[in-house]
Parts: C-alpha cells; sequence; structure tokens
C-alpha cells in the first residue's frame, strides 16, 4: 500500500513538473531596451490579461541583448533601441528577418535634477561645459548604447562635444544615466524623453533638434529559429491600437501604420 502510495505521489509531482515546464515554454521571452521598461511591463500585463500567456522581460542596453542572443540566450523577441544593433543581429543570423518592424520612434533631451535652477536652451554655441560647473554630463556608453551615441552625435552635430568629452559620465544603459542626475551625482544629463517622464527626480531643460541626431526608432524582430505562435501573437500585439495606445501615452512615438 505505501509502495503505491509512494507511486501515485511520483505520478503527481512529475505530473506537475510537466505542466510547469510547459507552461514555461509557452511564456515568450522578450529582450528589451531599458527604455522601454515600465511601458512593455504594462503591455505585457494587458496581453496576459487577454490571452492568460506570460511575457518575460529582460531589460538592459540594447548592444548588451544583442551580444546575449548572439551567443544564444534564451530570447524569442527582441527589442532594440536602435537600428544598428538590430542590423547587428540580422547579418549574423540571429533574427527572422521577415518579422522585423520600425516599431517605436523617441526623443532626445537634456535634464537636471528636478531641484536644479539650471536652464539651458539646445543651440549651436551654448556654454555646457559651463553649465556643467566641473560636474558631469551623464549619458549612455558613446561607442555602445544607443542613447549615448544618439547623444554623441547631437554634441558633434552642434559643436559642443569638444568642451565636454572629458567630463562624460558613461553609463551602462540610458536608466543608470538618468539615475546618476536624480541621485545629483551627475548635474545633467542626456536621455530619451520617455526616461525623464518615469522619473520624477529630474526635469527637462530641452529638448535636442531632431536634425541634430539620426531619427531614435525602435525595432522589434522574432530571434531566429522556430517560435510558439505565441511569440509571433505578442509581436503582432506589439504593433496594435490596443499596445499603441499605451506607448503613445508614454510619449513614444507610433511608427507602425495598424498602430
Amino acid at each position: 500500500m505505501l509502495s503505491l502510495f509512494r507511486a501515485g505521489f511520483l505520478a503527481v509531482v512529475m505530473l506537475v513538473s510537466s505542466a510547469q515546464a510547459l507552461f514555461a515554454a509557452d511564456a515568450v521571452r522578450v529582450f528589451a531596451a531599458a527604455s522601454l521598461k515600465e511601458t512593455l511591463e504594462k503591455v505585457s500585463a494587458n496581453w496576459k490579461a487577454e490571452t492568460g500567456t506570460e511575457v518575460k522581460l529582460s531589460f538592459a542596453a540594447s548592444s548588451a541583448l544583442a551580444r546575449q542572443i548572439e551567443q544564444g540566450a534564451p530570447a524569442d523577441l527582441f527589442v532594440s533601441a536602435d537600428l544598428d544593433w538590430m542590423d547587428y543581429l540580422d547579418k549574423a543570423g540571429r533574427i527572422d528577418a521577415q518579422s522585423r518592424v520600425n516599431l517605436l520612434g523617441n526623443r532626445l533631451v537634456l535634464i537636471a535634477a528636478s531641484q536644479s535652477q539650471a536652464k539651458l536652451a539646445i543651440a549651436p554655441g551654448m556654454d555646457l561645459a559651463g553649465a556643467l560647473s566641473g560636474g558631469r554630463l551623464a549619458m549612455g556608453a558613446v561607442q555602445s548604447v544607443p542613447a549615448g551615441i544618439y547623444g554623441k552625435a547631437a554634441l558633434e552635430k552642434l559643436g559642443l562635444w569638444p568642451g565636454v568629452k572629458d567630463q562624460i559620465a558613461q553609463a551602462e544603459n540610458v536608466r543608470a544615466a538618468l539615475l546618476l542626475v536624480s541621485r545629483q551625482e551627475a548635474p545633467l544629463g542626456i536621455v530619451y524623453e520617455t526616461d525623464a517622464k518615469v522619473d520624477p527626480g529630474v526635469k527637462i531643460l530641452d529638448r535636442f533638434p531632431a536634425g541634430s541626431h539620426p531619427p531614435i526608432i525602435y525595432p522589434a524582430a522574432l530571434t531566429a529559429g522556430p517560435h510558439s505562435q505565441e511569440a509571433a501573437a505578442f509581436l503582432a500585439y506589439l504593433q496594435g491600437k490596443k499596445a499603441g495606445a499605451v506607448f503613445s501615452a508614454a510619449g513614444f512615438t507610433l511608427l507602425n501604420e495598424a498602430q
């Protein structure tokens, strides 16, 4: 009798384990740029409420995520903060090129701590170095993080880079740069407009002219290899009106006509 009980118990355990494994396999695994955190969390929660399918989100700099995917990290979907890192994975054969879509746009802004008295209008020749008062300008790493790449391009276009290039605090992603300013560890920073809106510890001083840097585009694509119907369905959902309303409310611009 005891043996039968144990056998039955083990069968139940195996059944539960199999169900859990199946559930985990059905979950959609998304690697996304750090600047999408709160917005994509909300979209994913709405999706789960509608479909019952879980979305597992991983956020970091697009550069870090792209390299992880290249090395075989288990992601179903990648949303980058720029075209270059999506192109990088495309050339490496690590995305489904047919699924790729330009999803969102954003804007680049100069920020200060919310209690700062700084007032700056972005223009060629502005005294950005003087406004730093010996402090540092927080931004994403200028060689790899999209927000840092955009920021450097804008500063170069405006002729401001030579005056501040030795005063840059390069962060591992745009949210880390935001935090440096919010904590008053850096007097000024360059982030996306949507980032500034989620942190009450900072304020926007001015928006960089659109022509001062390449367009900020967030492409999305399925990664290479077989995928569940849920992964493809979630990518379609990101392009739909319900997700579009959430993205718009957060300050992103919609680039896909389906939205």
